[in-house]
């Protein structure tokens, strides 16, 4: 995955999501005049039914977060697997230790005998001198992806996620319950998940001008984010700094 199949994935997902705001903003001007009805009958979407939907942006959106972050670790390892051009000795620390960890499964449960079995096959691969190939990063999630969760992975993978300050604000300032826009979609997601408030109750006092707020500043967001993996990429810094055409970038 290159820079472009990147940015054509964020763009392709955002706008569903703009798509599915600018739906709620015509129901919420339709129900001024009273309940919507649906064109041609005589049925009328209630203010709970308004509500679910609304309340279903906060997945939406989660699912965008979690999916970007998804993208954008596996092209890190896309990059130092491609063409077969690189060894593991060459890549930087931190994804050394990834590729390691994926490689002899340090973190799988599993038997004695296929501990050894992963570690012989990492030893081998290290006195033969073969170069990195596919390998997968357990980026985990499970409803746990907001800033700083992402600020962490990057840390993890060696790649410094660096947001401008206006982003940055947006992100911090409080939207609900104390929370910036992430946190928020983050939390609403996991009680909509787990079931502990229900989808009337997630939208209950929310208006569109509002879950629009929240949409741009989680865009603007994972913008810089996939701009800081794709930095990252394009300058080789996932390779060691004596091993980077060019020198990388500082």
């Amino acid at each position: 995955m290159n820079a472009g199949d990147l940015i054509s994935f964020f763009e392709e997902r955002f706008e569903e999501v703009d798509a599915y705001v600018d739906l709620l903003e015509e129901l919420e001007k339709a129900a001024q005049d009273g309940a919507p009805r649906l064109h041609g009958t005589k049925y009328k979407i209630s203010a709970t039914q308004q509500k679910i939907l609304y309340s279903s942006l906060y997945l939406q959106l989660y699912n965008l977060v979690e999916a970007t972050v998804s993208r954008c670790v596996h092209a890190i390892t896309q990059a130092a697997a491609h063409s077969e051009r690189w060894q593991p000795h060459q890549l930087n620390a931190e994804l050394q230790r990834e590729w390691i960890r994926s490689v002899a499964r340090t973190h799988a449960d599993m038997s004695p005998e296929h501990r050894l079995r992963h570690a012989v096959e990492l030893s081998e691969h290290i006195v033969q001198q073969l170069p990195v190939g596919k390998f997968t990063v357990e980026a985990g999630g499970g409803g746990n992806w907001d800033d700083e969760a992402i600020f962490d992975m990057g840390k993890r993978l060696g790649c410094v996620i660096s947001i401008t300050a206006d982003t940055r604000r947006d992100v911090k300032a409080n939207m609900r319950d104390d929370l910036g826009p992430l946190k928020l979609v983050k939390a609403r997601r996991n009680s909509l998940a787990h079931g502990s408030i229900s989808f009337a109750d997630c939208a209950d006092g929310v208006a569109v001008e509002e879950l629009r707020r929240m949409a741009s500043s989680v865009e603007s967001y994972l913008r810089e984010v996939i701009d800081c993996f794709i930095r990252h990429i394009e300058s080789h810094n996932f390779l060691r700094p004596d091993y980077r055409p060019n020198g990388g970038a500082p």
